[in-house]
């Protein structure tokens, strides 16, 4: 007979999620794992395989956490230049909140794990895309509103304001000072013209 799984899966990778902001994939062992999430070595292994599962699990909490409510935010009736502004100036009162200096998970799985582990390279490009995608559509509604230049591709700017997110998260992880990161946010919405 199978024993039931007698701990809260979403609980469990909720605290993996953040050992693995913390030290990343290579730097959280096994017992960092045990230790964050309270759930016995076996336990985690039978509900997720190995680290790796536990791993991709966390990066599915992560996008259900981070990835999608903001597409949502994007996809809000707010002036496309303001809720650019809105969503930048969320990022960093985030980062500055955080307090603990974690990584962003999209950041540290493109630097650590792509190039090897293909599981993780289409989770990272599939989170990057939708909201690549989401970008594209206000970049686009602003363009026509006259609100962003139209000298570039709404995609090229949308790309431009993936790399500006992902960089407000490391330079807050450096240095979580908010007017640091709330002028990046202001060089970036100038540079969209």
């Amino acid at each position: 007979m199978a024993r039931v799984r007698e701990f809260d899966t979403e609980r469990a990778v909720e605290a993996a999620m953040n050992a693995f902001r913390r030290k990343g994939y290579e730097g959280t062992s096994i017992q960092d794992l045990v230790d964050a999430t309270g759930v016995g070595r076996g336990s985690l292994y039978a509900a997720f395989g190995n680290k790796e599962g536990l791993y991709l699990a966390a990066m599915d909490r992560y996008r259900e956490h981070y990835a999608l409510p903001l597409v949502e935010v994007l996809r809000g009736g707010a002036p496309g230049r303001e809720l650019l502004r809105e969503v930048l100036v969320a990022a960093v009162d985030e980062i500055v909140r955080d307090g603990s200096r974690r990584a962003c998970l999209i950041v540290g799985a493109a630097t650590e794990r792509m190039a090897h582990d293909p599981q993780v390279a289409t989770h990272v490009q599939s989170t990057t895309a939708l909201l690549e995608d989401a970008l594209t559509r206000v970049v686009a509604e602003a363009q026509a509103e006259g609100q962003v230049s139209g000298r570039r591709d709404a995609r090229d700017l949308a790309r431009y304001l993936v790399v500006t997110m992902h960089g407000l998260r490391v330079m807050g992880a450096i240095n979580p000072d908010r007017d640091a990161l709330t002028a990046v946010v202001d060089a970036a919405l100038d540079a969209l013209g």
